[in-house]
Protein backbone atom coordinates (compact mmCIF):
# COMPACT_ATOMS: atom_id res chain seq x y z
CA UNK A 1 0.00 0.00 0.00
CA UNK A 2 3.20 2.29 0.79
CA UNK A 3 4.08 1.92 -2.86
CA UNK A 4 0.34 2.32 -4.34
CA UNK A 5 -0.15 5.70 -2.24
CA UNK A 6 3.68 7.03 -3.58
CA UNK A 7 2.53 6.20 -7.03
CA UNK A 8 -0.96 8.13 -6.82
CA UNK A 9 0.46 10.94 -4.98
CA UNK A 10 3.46 11.41 -7.66
CA UNK A 11 0.93 10.68 -10.65
CA UNK A 12 2.20 11.21 -13.92
CA UNK A 13 4.21 14.65 -13.44
CA UNK A 14 6.17 13.14 -10.30
CA UNK A 15 7.80 10.15 -11.64
CA UNK A 16 10.61 9.52 -8.74
CA UNK A 17 9.97 9.54 -5.34
CA UNK A 18 13.06 11.53 -4.40
CA UNK A 19 11.93 15.47 -4.87
CA UNK A 20 15.29 16.59 -6.47
CA UNK A 21 15.51 13.45 -9.22
CA UNK A 22 11.91 14.71 -9.91
CA UNK A 23 13.02 18.25 -10.60
CA UNK A 24 15.24 17.20 -12.40
CA UNK A 25 13.02 14.78 -14.52
CA UNK A 26 10.26 17.41 -14.80
CA UNK A 27 13.05 19.79 -16.48
CA UNK A 28 12.90 17.40 -19.35
CA UNK A 29 9.58 16.58 -19.63
CA UNK A 30 7.50 20.08 -20.48
CA UNK A 31 4.36 20.80 -17.97
CA UNK A 32 1.20 21.28 -19.14
CA UNK A 33 0.46 25.25 -19.80
CA UNK A 34 -1.85 26.99 -17.40
CA UNK A 35 -4.91 27.42 -19.49
CA UNK A 36 -7.41 28.36 -16.97
CA UNK A 37 -8.29 31.91 -15.50
CA UNK A 38 -10.45 31.60 -12.68
CA UNK A 39 -10.45 29.32 -9.84
CA UNK A 40 -12.90 29.22 -7.70
CA UNK A 41 -14.96 26.41 -4.43
CA UNK A 42 -17.80 25.51 -5.26
CA UNK A 43 -20.36 24.08 -3.16
CA UNK A 44 -21.26 20.32 -3.81
CA UNK A 45 -23.50 17.32 -2.15
CA UNK A 46 -20.55 16.37 -0.17
CA UNK A 47 -18.33 18.96 0.28
CA UNK A 48 -16.69 21.75 -1.72
CA UNK A 49 -15.32 20.87 -5.62
CA UNK A 50 -12.54 23.15 -7.05
CA UNK A 51 -13.37 24.74 -10.31
CA UNK A 52 -11.15 26.12 -12.89
CA UNK A 53 -13.35 28.14 -15.38
CA UNK A 54 -16.41 26.74 -13.83
CA UNK A 55 -15.21 23.18 -14.54
CA UNK A 56 -14.73 20.79 -12.17
CA UNK A 57 -11.04 19.50 -11.60
CA UNK A 58 -10.94 15.42 -11.29
CA UNK A 59 -7.92 13.23 -10.04
CA UNK A 60 -5.75 11.37 -12.07
CA UNK A 61 -8.88 8.48 -11.49
CA UNK A 62 -11.22 10.82 -12.75
CA UNK A 63 -13.24 11.08 -9.77
CA UNK A 64 -14.54 14.57 -8.52
CA UNK A 65 -11.61 16.41 -6.63
CA UNK A 66 -13.67 17.35 -3.75
CA UNK A 67 -13.10 18.18 -0.37
CA UNK A 68 -15.20 18.11 3.26
CA UNK A 69 -14.65 21.59 4.60
CA UNK A 70 -14.46 24.52 2.17
CA UNK A 71 -11.11 25.40 4.09
CA UNK A 72 -9.45 22.30 3.07
CA UNK A 73 -11.03 22.93 -0.65
CA UNK A 74 -9.82 26.71 -0.73
CA UNK A 75 -5.81 25.37 0.01
CA UNK A 76 -5.79 22.94 -3.23
CA UNK A 77 -7.87 26.25 -5.30
CA UNK A 78 -4.98 28.68 -3.81
CA UNK A 79 -2.30 26.36 -5.61
CA UNK A 80 -4.59 26.09 -8.61
CA UNK A 81 -4.08 30.02 -8.44
CA UNK A 82 -0.40 30.50 -7.21
CA UNK A 83 0.54 28.47 -10.83
CA UNK A 84 1.70 30.81 -13.15
CA UNK A 85 2.68 30.14 -17.04
CA UNK A 86 2.52 26.31 -16.31
CA UNK A 87 0.63 23.92 -13.77
CA UNK A 88 3.81 22.42 -11.91
CA UNK A 89 2.30 19.73 -9.42
CA UNK A 90 5.66 19.60 -7.44
CA UNK A 91 4.32 22.85 -6.25
CA UNK A 92 0.78 21.61 -5.31
CA UNK A 93 1.24 18.78 -2.11
CA UNK A 94 -2.19 19.47 -0.73
CA UNK A 95 -3.76 18.68 -4.42
CA UNK A 96 -1.32 15.69 -4.78
CA UNK A 97 -1.90 14.48 -0.94
CA UNK A 98 -6.07 15.05 -2.28
CA UNK A 99 -5.92 12.86 -5.03
CA UNK A 100 -3.93 10.07 -3.07
CA UNK A 101 -7.04 10.10 -0.58
CA UNK A 102 -9.43 10.45 -3.23
CA UNK A 103 -7.99 7.46 -5.55
CA UNK A 104 -5.97 5.61 -3.32
CA UNK A 105 -7.21 5.93 0.07
CA UNK A 106 -10.88 5.50 0.05
CA UNK A 107 -10.56 2.01 -1.62
CA UNK A 108 -8.73 0.40 1.54
CA UNK A 109 -8.25 2.27 4.56
CA UNK A 110 -7.85 -0.66 6.29
CA UNK A 111 -4.21 -0.57 4.40
CA UNK A 112 -2.76 2.71 4.95
CA UNK A 113 -4.04 2.28 8.62
CA UNK A 114 -2.07 -0.80 9.01
CA UNK A 115 1.15 1.15 7.66
CA UNK A 116 1.00 3.67 9.92
CA UNK A 117 0.96 1.04 12.35
CA UNK A 118 4.07 -0.47 11.10
CA UNK A 119 5.62 2.44 11.39
CA UNK A 120 4.67 2.75 15.30
CA UNK A 121 6.31 -1.09 15.95
CA UNK A 122 9.62 1.16 15.02
CA UNK A 123 8.85 4.13 16.08
CA UNK A 124 11.52 7.07 15.59
CA UNK A 125 11.42 8.17 19.15
CA UNK A 126 11.95 5.11 20.49
CA UNK A 127 15.60 4.72 19.22
CA UNK A 128 17.71 6.88 21.04
CA UNK A 129 21.47 7.86 20.92
CA UNK A 130 24.00 6.83 23.90
CA UNK A 131 26.23 9.18 22.42
CA UNK A 132 27.17 12.47 22.33
CA UNK A 133 25.90 13.71 24.92
CA UNK A 134 24.40 16.47 23.16
CA UNK A 135 22.46 14.45 21.18
CA UNK A 136 20.96 12.70 23.61
CA UNK A 137 19.88 15.30 25.71
CA UNK A 138 18.32 16.88 22.68
CA UNK A 139 16.35 13.80 21.26
CA UNK A 140 15.47 13.28 25.24
CA UNK A 141 14.11 16.88 25.33
CA UNK A 142 11.89 16.73 22.23
CA UNK A 143 10.80 13.16 22.23
CA UNK A 144 10.29 12.12 25.96
CA UNK A 145 6.93 14.77 25.73
CA UNK A 146 5.48 12.83 23.02
CA UNK A 147 5.74 9.64 24.89
CA UNK A 148 4.37 10.98 28.38
CA UNK A 149 1.88 12.32 26.04
CA UNK A 150 1.25 8.24 24.31
CA UNK A 151 0.75 7.10 27.81
CA UNK A 152 -1.19 8.99 29.58
CA UNK A 153 -3.63 10.24 27.28
CA UNK A 154 -3.94 7.56 24.80
CA UNK A 155 -2.55 4.89 27.40
CA UNK A 156 -0.06 3.41 25.18
CA UNK A 157 3.48 2.69 26.47
CA UNK A 158 6.00 2.34 24.39
CA UNK A 159 9.74 0.64 25.14
CA UNK A 160 13.23 2.27 24.23
CA UNK A 161 16.07 1.15 23.26
CA UNK A 162 19.34 2.47 22.46
CA UNK A 163 20.93 2.57 19.05
CA UNK A 164 19.43 0.45 16.08
CA UNK A 165 18.83 -2.62 17.71
CA UNK A 166 15.46 -4.04 17.00
CA UNK A 167 12.69 -3.56 20.32
CA UNK A 168 9.65 -4.92 20.52
CA UNK A 169 7.17 -2.88 21.21
CA UNK A 170 3.69 -4.07 23.52
CA UNK A 171 0.81 -5.57 21.46
CA UNK A 172 -1.23 -3.36 23.72
CA UNK A 173 0.39 -0.38 23.00
CA UNK A 174 0.36 -0.72 19.09
CA UNK A 175 -3.58 -1.88 19.19
CA UNK A 176 -4.53 1.11 21.27
CA UNK A 177 -2.80 3.72 18.72
CA UNK A 178 -5.03 1.18 15.95
CA UNK A 179 -7.74 2.01 17.80
CA UNK A 180 -7.50 5.90 17.46
CA UNK A 181 -6.85 5.70 13.96
CA UNK A 182 -9.35 3.79 13.53
CA UNK A 183 -11.50 6.92 14.80
CA UNK A 184 -9.55 8.93 12.29
CA UNK A 185 -10.56 6.37 8.73
CA UNK A 186 -11.58 9.55 6.97
CA UNK A 187 -9.95 9.06 3.68
CA UNK A 188 -8.14 13.01 3.72
CA UNK A 189 -7.17 13.10 7.44
CA UNK A 190 -5.69 9.28 7.19
CA UNK A 191 -3.92 10.58 4.21
CA UNK A 192 -1.99 13.30 5.30
CA UNK A 193 -1.47 11.21 8.84
CA UNK A 194 0.26 8.86 6.80
CA UNK A 195 2.27 11.54 5.10
CA UNK A 196 3.61 12.92 8.40
CA UNK A 197 4.40 9.46 9.54
CA UNK A 198 6.65 8.91 6.31
CA UNK A 199 8.72 12.11 6.65
CA UNK A 200 9.07 11.64 10.39
CA UNK A 201 9.54 8.24 10.56
CA UNK A 202 7.11 8.48 13.58
CA UNK A 203 3.19 7.45 13.65
CA UNK A 204 3.55 8.68 17.37
CA UNK A 205 4.43 12.66 16.08
CA UNK A 206 1.56 12.02 13.15
CA UNK A 207 -0.75 11.46 16.11
CA UNK A 208 0.75 13.96 18.61
CA UNK A 209 0.02 16.48 15.17
CA UNK A 210 -3.92 15.17 14.72
CA UNK A 211 -4.43 15.30 18.79
CA UNK A 212 -3.36 19.08 18.69
CA UNK A 213 -0.81 18.12 21.17
CA UNK A 214 2.42 19.66 19.04
CA UNK A 215 2.56 21.60 15.75
CA UNK A 216 3.88 21.09 12.67
CA UNK A 217 6.83 22.74 13.21
CA UNK A 218 7.45 20.71 16.72
CA UNK A 219 6.78 17.41 14.70
CA UNK A 220 9.38 18.12 12.10
CA UNK A 221 11.74 19.42 14.30
CA UNK A 222 11.44 16.18 16.47
CA UNK A 223 11.30 13.78 13.43
CA UNK A 224 14.54 15.57 12.35
CA UNK A 225 16.92 15.40 15.52
CA UNK A 226 19.81 13.32 14.43
CA UNK A 227 19.73 15.33 11.06
CA UNK A 228 20.23 18.05 12.67
CA UNK A 229 22.53 16.90 14.99
CA UNK A 230 24.29 16.40 11.46
CA UNK A 231 23.91 19.39 9.94
CA UNK A 232 25.22 21.76 12.85
CA UNK A 233 28.47 19.76 12.87
CA UNK A 234 28.88 18.63 9.19
CA UNK A 235 27.23 20.99 7.11
CA UNK A 236 24.99 19.93 4.26
CA UNK A 237 25.39 19.88 0.69
CA UNK A 238 23.07 22.11 -1.90
CA UNK A 239 20.95 18.86 -3.23
CA UNK A 240 20.32 17.83 0.59
CA UNK A 241 18.84 21.64 1.15
CA UNK A 242 16.54 20.92 -1.44
CA UNK A 243 15.78 17.26 -0.61
CA UNK A 244 14.53 18.33 2.78
CA UNK A 245 13.24 21.54 2.07
CA UNK A 246 10.38 19.67 -0.36
CA UNK A 247 9.76 17.10 2.35
CA UNK A 248 9.37 19.94 4.91
CA UNK A 249 6.99 21.43 2.24
CA UNK A 250 5.17 18.38 1.92
CA UNK A 251 4.85 18.02 5.66
CA UNK A 252 3.56 21.37 6.33
CA UNK A 253 0.66 20.71 3.67
CA UNK A 254 -0.52 17.45 5.17
CA UNK A 255 -0.27 19.58 8.57
CA UNK A 256 -2.35 22.42 6.86
CA UNK A 257 -5.12 20.02 5.39
CA UNK A 258 -5.47 18.43 8.81
CA UNK A 259 -6.04 21.78 10.21
CA UNK A 260 -8.58 22.58 7.67
CA UNK A 261 -10.48 19.57 7.59
CA UNK A 262 -10.96 20.56 11.52
CA UNK A 263 -13.01 23.83 10.50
Amino acid sequence: MRDILEDLEAGKQLSDPDPVRRAQIQMKTPLPKRFYKAVSVVPVENGFAVHLDGKPVRTPGKALLALPTERAATLVADEFSAQSEVIDPVTMPVMRLANTAIDGVTGDPQAVLEDVLRFASSDLVCYRADSPQGLVDRQNRLWDPVLDWARSSLGARFNLAEGVIHVEQPREAIAVLGAHLAQRSEPLRLAAIHVMTSLTGSALLALAVDFGEIDGEEAWAAGHVDEDWQIEHWGQDAEAVARRSARKRDMMAAVALLEALQT
